[in-house]
């Protein structure tokens, strides 16, 4: 069985994500569309689209889950990390409020304001994901897509890949509108 990680498609980069509710970007969909063909036409034998609730995580999925024909079920563990009082603050305004703060400055145990920290954002993804793979094996499907963001993939990856998570160090670059397959 294969679960097929999908980041969102491009999304503003003048706003800080996290928990924004931010959309796509129309480049972000008509890299989304495309994605959606070329899954199509890879025919994985996907038979249902999970994906974080986050509205650019929601809309990629909905794209995707209308190239593949199968339903989409929102998760909200994969949830980008929660920046809290920064989600959806423009660049500029964050760097005036909060200089020098960014998810690689923050301590593992430091959470952003009215948000979480390095420490409990990589629990809360991989306790999220050992329930979903226990879920997903259960229903019996072939294969899955699981549409998230760029730290989710990337904890989850370290997980599978037995590396040590730290959000100092990215070890696994994966673009938006890209996917990365893994056995689970």
């Amino acid at each position: 069985m294969f679960c097929h990680l999908i980041r969102h498609g491009k999304d503003d980069d003048t706003v800080r994500g996290g928990w924004s509710n931010i959309g796509l970007t129309e480049y972000g969909v008509e890299q989304v569309h495309k994605l959606g063909e070329d899954l199509k036409e890879m025919e994985l034998g996907v038979d249902c689209i999970y994906a974080s609730d986050l509205q650019r995580a929601k809309e990629t999925a909905e794209i995707i889950a209308e190239y593949l024909q199968v339903p989409v079920n929102y998760r909200p563990e994969f949830r980008e990390t929660n920046n809290g009082d920064l989600a959806g603050m423009k660049n500029e305004e964050a760097a005036e409020k909060y200089p020098g703060m960014y998810w690689s400055t923050l301590e593992y145990d430091q959470c952003y304001p009215n948000g979480e920290s390095p420490e409990t954002f990589y629990k809360r993804v991989e306790e999220g994901w050992e329930k979903f793979k226990e879920e997903v094996k259960a229903t019996g499907v072939k294969n899955v897509v699981l549409v998230t963001h760029g730290g989710v993939i990337e904890a989850i990856l370290c997980k599978e890949k037995y590396i040590k998570y730290s959000n100092k160090t990215k070890n696994f670059a994966i673009g938006a509108g890209k996917m990365i397959s893994i056995g689970i």
